[in-house]
C-alpha cells in the first residue's frame, strides 16, 4: 500500500493544490477540525491565502470501545447518531446522554482554549472548507456539516488527505463539493496512510491559530 503523506504538514500542502480553485476568495474560509485537522487546515489556509479557525467537533465513542463511533457533537448544540451502531450494540439512551454531556463539557473547554479569547468568526453567508486529516466513518465531520447548515453557511466543502471510497461518496451527497485526495476502496485507519502520525497536542493547536491570525497570507 502506497505512503503518499510525510505528515500533516505534507498532507496540507498536497490538498490545498486540489483547491486551488477557492485560492484568494475573499467570502472563504477554512475551517479544522481539532485536533488532528489544524496542521492540513493551516497549510492548506496559507496556500489559499485565506483565514483558519477551528471547528471543534467531539466524537462519542461507545463506552467501553471509545475509538468506535456512536456519533458526534458540534458547536451549536449539535448531535449526530450513528444509528446503526445504537441499534446494533443495544446503547441505551442514558449512555447516550451520559457520554454526550461528558464530550460537550470538553467541546466547550477546547473552543475557549484554542481561541484564546477571540471569538468565532460568524458563518452566515460564507463558504466554508472543513478540513480533517483524514475520514474514517465521516461521523465528526457530518457533525460539522450539520452545524453549518444551522449557522446558514452559504456553501460547505468538505476537503481531507484521504477517506475512504464510500465515505467519500456518501459525502457528495451531503455537501456542495467533497474533496478526497486518495480514496482507497478500503481505508481499515487514517493513520496507516501518514509516515508520521504522532498525535496533535493542544499547544500546537493553540500555536498554530496564533500564527493563522497574524500572518498575511497571499495565495501561493
Amino acid at each position: 500500500m502506497p505512503i503518499p503523506y510525510l505528515d500533516r504538514t505534507d498532507a496540507g500542502r498536497q490538498l490545498a493544490e486540489k483547491l486551488r480553485s477557492y485560492a484568494g476568495r475573499p467570502d472563504t474560509i477554512v475551517l479544522a477540525l481539532p485536533r488532528g485537522g489544524v496542521p492540513v487546515g493551516f497549510e492548506v489556509a496559507r496556500a489559499l491565502g485565506m483565514p483558519l479557525d477551528v471547528f471543534v467537533v467531539r466524537k462519542l465513542g461507545v463506552p467501553g470501545h471509545e475509538e468506535l463511533a456512536m456519533g458526534a457533537i458540534a458547536s451549536g448544540g449539535v448531535r449526530i447518531l450513528n444509528e446503526s451502531v445504537v441499534r446494533g450494540l443495544r446503547i441505551p439512551e442514558e449512555t447516550i446522554e451520559a457520554v454526550t454531556a461528558r464530550e460537550s463539557i470538553e467541546l466547550e473547554r477546547r473552543e475557549l482554549d484554542y481561541r484564546d479569547g477571540r471569538a468565532a468568526r460568524a458563518l452566515r453567508g460564507v463558504t466554508c472548507i472543513l478540513v480533517d486529516d483524514g475520514l474514517a466513518t465521516g461521523s465528526t465531520m457530518r457533525a460539522a456539516v450539520e452545524a453549518l447548515r444551522r449557522q446558514e453557511a452559504c456553501r460547505i466543502v468538505v476537503a481531507v488527505p484521504i477517506a475512504s471510497r464510500e465515505v467519500c461518496e456518501d459525502f457528495a451527497r451531503e455537501v456542495d463539493e467533497i474533496v478526497c485526495a486518495e480514496t482507497p476502496v478500503n481505508l481499515y485507519a487514517v493513520g496507516e496512510w501518514y509516515i508520521d502520525f504522532s498525535q496533535v497536542s493542544d499547544v500546537q493547536v493553540r500555536e498554530l491559530l496564533a500564527r493563522a491570525g497574524k500572518e498575511q497570507w497571499q495565495p501561493q
